[in-house]
């Protein structure tokens, strides 16, 4: 029995294998993390920055602290509250005070087929000035480093980019998302390989919208965010439509120019992020399988199947027969390169502000749990997101 289940898992297995391996093996040849930089008087007042908010009060205050330290390449910061109840805007408005740069807005009710993020960006397109070349959304929960803006846009115009957007550096406290956080980011690594990295194609572009830079000129050549009005995952739903529309885009690792603490504990980083890194709402439905298929292979299944079948390494190994010793031979070869990508991926998250840093070694045990919360949400549609609920 255990050979004939050996054999239809090497064939699921084996092709999978062979893609991971390509995409990972690009890794030596992508663009290293940016430095943060001084700015550059060409860059002057280049730059408008919008912040879609809704009851963020209890995290937005970094973000805002973060964006007084970056020079006179930002123009404003437009802050875009979606009727906030908790001090949101008082929280600006105190900025606004001591700095000009910074005001706050109110957008306009939801338009139906509008998700709450895309429409509050959309409303800040509309708002800036339209003497600022660039656009850069950030996210309430980001922290700035001083040199972001200026480090960004200088590599994105010596590059000739049209978009580009940063992978960030990742702050963990919590046991539980020390475990799981790591095992749903590398759902992302495996699938589109890693940051600074060309994509080929427009349909496997990724991006982040937590730090997403974008000349002016071409939101409105696109209309905005209309093109990802309905999307959870917006930020790769309209990353994608700009390479498809003719534009330059690129994905790079932005750790050391910006941080960000996502989700407090690992249950609301499994409700949370784990609704949107399906991807489905920019892949047709095709794609969203496929990328299922591939993530059981190399992510899901590997730890279970070498755990299972250790009892017969130690106690009957030769019974088993080639096939099988095979089998477990590519599933443990499968663990020891996730534990390597743990290496990699290690520099993307800032552990030194807990005590429980050493359970990050630990996340390729929670890699069964990142594949479910895939198929979950890759089989179903959210209803609630961010504080608000949709039919």
């Amino acid at each position: 029995m255990i050979f004939i289940v050996a054999f239809v898992f090497l064939l699921i297995q084996l092709p999978a294998i062979a893609i991971l391996l390509s995409r990972l093996m690009r890794g030596p040849g992508r663009k290293p993390p940016l430095e943060p930089q001084i700015a550059s008087l060409e860059q002057l007042a280049s730059v408008s920055v919008v912040v879609p908010t809704l009851n963020e009060a209890d995290r937005l205050q970094p973000c805002l602290d973060g964006l007084t330290r970056q020079s006179y390449e930002l123009r404003e910061v437009i802050v875009v509250d979606s009727r906030s109840t908790d001090g949101t805007v008082g929280l600006v408005e105190k900025i606004a005070d001591c700095d000009p740069r910074f005001r706050v807005i109110e957008d306009d009710p939801l338009p139906e087929g509008w998700i709450g993020r895309p429409w509050a960006l959309h409303t800040g397109y509309h708002a800036i000035n339209p003497k600022s070349t660039w656009f850069l959304g950030l996210d309430a929960d980001t922290q700035p480093q001083p040199g972001l803006i200026a480090s960004a846009v200088r590599a994105a115009e010596a590059e000739g980019l049209d978009l580009v957007t940063f992978s960030p550096q990742f702050i963990l406290r919590d046991p539980g998302e020390m475990i799981l956080q790591p095992a749903l980011l590398m759902t992302l690594v495996y699938r589109f390989g890693p940051t600074g990295i060309a994509s080929e194609e427009p349909s496997r572009v990724m991006a982040n919208g937590q730090c997403f830079l974008c000349r002016r000129s071409v939101l409105e050549a696109i209309d905005g965010y209309t093109a990802a009005s309905g999307s959870f995952c917006d930020d790769v739903t309209l990353a994608r439509h700009v390479a498809a529309s003719g534009f330059k885009v690129a994905f790079w690792d932005g750790a050391k120019l910006i941080k960000v603490r996502m989700y407090e504990g690992a249950i609301e980083t499994w409700n949370e992020w784990g609704r949107s890194l399906d991807l489905k709402d920019a892949a047709t439905p095709g794609q969203t399988w496929s990328d299922l298929w591939f993530l059981l292979s190399v992510q899901g299944l590997p730890l279970f199947v070498t755990l299972s079948m250790l009892p017969c390494v130690f106690d009957g190994w030769e019974t088993i027969g080639p096939v099988s010793q095979a089998w477990f031979y590519v599933n443990a070869f499968l663990v020891v390169v996730r534990c390597l990508m743990g290496l990699a991926i290690a520099p993307s998250y800032d552990r030194s502000g807990s005590r429980w840093a050493w359970l990050f070694w630990l996340s390729p045990i929670a890699d069964v749990l990142a594949f479910f919360r895939i198929f979950l949400s890759a089989t179903t549609r959210p209803t609630q997101w961010r504080g608000r609920v949709y039919d």
